[in-house]
């Protein structure tokens, strides 16, 4: 089975996270997620999910520390899922691949559909937080 390395951005402003919806037209439609993308062959980590927030929401950010590491089968692959807390420094919020974005309190994550390999992210937050 393949596995596939996904980068994801952990974004906080204050006592809000930023989250996105998947559009219609994207796998896992309608799933809330943490954005950021796939791996490319000869990135970092770190270059990848610049890159994808760039691409996907328009904006820049400066990568900080990893956050979580989640594995998770998804019956037909696994994704290893780095997520790392980053912030905004440049760009405005645009959507791609994504329908809405939303920027969530951190204790109300669990209210929405979130993709399942993000959960544990939101779970870890909600405990820092608490």
């Amino acid at each position: 089975m393949q596995t596939i390395t996904v980068t994801a951005g952990v974004i906080i402003d204050g006592h809000k996270v930023l989250i996105a919806r998947r559009s219609s037209t994207e796998n896992f439609a309608g799933g809330w997620e943490f954005p950021g993308g796939k791996l490319e062959q000869g990135e970092t980590e770190q270059e990848c999910l610049a890159r994808e927030l760039k691409e996907e929401l328009g904006i820049d950010v400066e990568v900080g520390d990893l956050c979580e590491r989640v594995f998770h089968d998804y019956g037909t692959f696994r994704i290893n899922l780095l997520a790392y807390y980053c912030t905004i420094v440049g760009g405005s919020l645009a959507m791609t691949v994504h329908d809405k974005y939303q920027w969530v309190e951190v204790g109300r994550l669990l209210e929405y559909d979130l993709l399942p390999a993000d959960v544990p992210i939101a779970i870890k937050l909600m405990e820092s937080c608490k």
